[in-house]
């Protein structure tokens, strides 16, 4: 389960299957050298976007089976 501490690029890095909702949301955080500072929660404030909307997203992003 992806919670609103961990950081973008653990995100990243452990579920590659989110990197497309991060681009709904409309961040590149591939490209961002912060993500490896920067939490989820953080990441959202300063993109102006709804945590809870994201995490949502990112957690259901998991459960997809491809």
């Amino acid at each position: 389960m992806i919670d609103k501490e961990m950081k973008i690029e653990d995100v990243l890095r452990r579920y590659p299957q989110a990197i497309p909702v991060f681009g709904r949301f409309g961040i590149d955080c591939a490209q961002c050298q912060l993500s490896g500072y920067e939490n989820l929660e953080h990441g959202a404030k300063v993109h102006g976007i709804d945590l809870a909307a994201l995490l949502g997203a990112l957690n259901e992003s998991l459960e997809v089976k491809g």
